[in-house]
């Protein structure tokens, strides 16, 4: 497959970006939609990660080879996007690949990178990242598995990982791929607070957590799948005294959670393209029912009500889809580019909150207002909207639910007016200036 040009920040993509979307989304009806079909509901589809690898396309979402090349943002946008308009098991399995192999991708080991990147973006090998526990969702500072020192190491047996490893004890929940995969990157609370390199102490909240690399086979792990709305992979883990040692650290001890949060701002706005290929597959299906639909004597688009409710639908999808190609750029460019009022520049995190905040509350709207201009056909098993009814309500939860992106943002806009004055008192200063006369 040809690569795509690099991202530009423009707000329309050119016209080969164009044509490999399109040309992904045949692929997806052609190829990987069957082979999704053929899975087993709630288990990792092993055929249909081996076809992605096969197709080249989960090398877009995983390094593949030396030197590792970091993945773009707007090309996983536009990948994930198109997968989700025509087989959206094909984008979640290709993105739950990416997920899971990130930390290892942003913080792994020359050694990690290559025994594992090679063997996922090949299908051949099932990541899955470990994050959310049974009291830890949203709130992923709040993480209770242990990583104790083993005390069997040359070091000693300190919090500050002193010893040689540390042992692993406590449950994680909510986890795709689970429990099916076969590594994990798995973080867990070992307590150090770190001040650059140095370790200076114990810590709690997101400075005293770690991450792993563990890989399936590990003595003590266990899991048991979870019964969930849309039939996804989706399990619990429990660790009994797993162990594990320095050469399965993912960086430094007590640096883990910003390795989770860089690998979550990278795939943050790729979840809003996800949930604008449902939205937009969600219109598309509208528009031709409400075009060959006979009701009142005429065309059901005919009716003003659903015009509006359609042209409603598609503003709203187009507006949620320039704000995830936004924040893509954005990451792509190391910058929150000018522009807004977001503080000249705002930050990463925020822009990738908005794009995820906005674009799957958009797909719930769009997603229910097509089942509504469908009526009961649309809740038949089997039919595409049925299908998207339950696959899209999950996005507005993993990866930071809603609500947790709204706080992020208001976080970060007041971290930016503390950097700078608003726009209206810069400009009464000046104001002031000029009218105070010069000695």
């Amino acid at each position: 497959m040809t690569t795509t040009p690099p991202p530009t920040c423009q707000f329309a993509l050119t016209p080969e970006q164009r044509a490999w979307c399109a040309r992904l989304r045949g692929l997806g009806a052609d190829r990987l939609a069957p082979l999704a079909a053929r899975g087993e509901p709630g288990r990792v589809n092993r055929g249909l990660l081996r076809e992605l690898g096969a197709l080249g396309l989960l090398a877009r979402a995983v390094p593949a080879e030396p030197p590792w090349r970091p993945v773009g943002a707007l090309e996983l946008c536009l990948l994930r996007e198109s997968l989700a308009y025509s087989c959206p098991e094909a984008e979640t399995a290709l993105a739950l690949q990416g997920l899971g192999a990130g930390p290892v991708a942003d913080a792994g080991t020359a050694a990690q990178r290559a025994r594992w990147l090679p063997a996922v973006a090949a299908g051949r090998a099932v990541a899955a990242f470990a994050l959310s526990e049974p009291g830890a969702g949203s709130d992923a500072a709040a993480l209770a598995l242990r990583a104790e020192p083993d005390g069997t190491g040359r070091g000693g047996s300190d919090g500050a990982g002193g010893s040689d490893g540390w042992r692993l004890t406590g449950t994680k929940t909510w986890i795709s791929n689970a429990p099916w995969a076969d590594f994990y990157t798995v973080f867990a609370r070992t307590g150090e607070a770190t001040t650059g390199k140095a370790t200076t102490g114990k810590a709690t909240g997101s400075r005293g957590v770690t991450a792993f690399l563990v890989p399936a086979d590990r003595a003590g792990l266990g899991g048991e799948p979870l019964d969930m709305l849309a039939p996804h992979a989706l399990g619990t883990l429990t660790f009994d005294a797993v162990r594990v040692t320095r050469s399965d650290l993912l960086g430094e001890p007590g640096e883990g959670f910003g390795v989770a949060m860089r690998t979550l701002n990278l795939f943050r706005p790729s979840v809003g393209a996800f949930a604008v290929g449902m939205a937009q597959a969600a219109l598309d299906a509208s528009l031709a029912h409400a075009d060959r639909r006979r009701a009142f004597g005429g065309a059901l688009r005919d009716l003003q009500s659903v015009s509006h409710q359609l042209a409603e639908m598609a503003t709203r999808t187009e507006a949620a889809r320039l704000l995830v190609y936004a924040a893509a750029c954005a990451y792509d460019s190391g910058g929150g580019g000018g522009g807004g009022g977001g503080g000249g520049g705002g930050s990463l995190a925020r822009r990738a909150a908005m794009a995820k905040l906005l674009a799957t509350e958009t797909a719930q709207y769009v997603v229910d207002s097509a089942v509504q201009i469908h009526g009961a056909a649309a809740l038949q098993r089997g039919h595409l909207l049925e299908h998207l009814y339950r696959e899209v309500r999950a996005p507005r939860i993993y990866e930071g639910a809603s609500e947790v992106q709204r706080s992020l943002i208001a976080k970060e806009l007041y971290k930016e007016l503390r950097k700078e004055p608003p726009a209206h008192e810069a400009r009464e200063r000046a104001a002031t200036e000029a009218e105070v006369p010069r000695p």
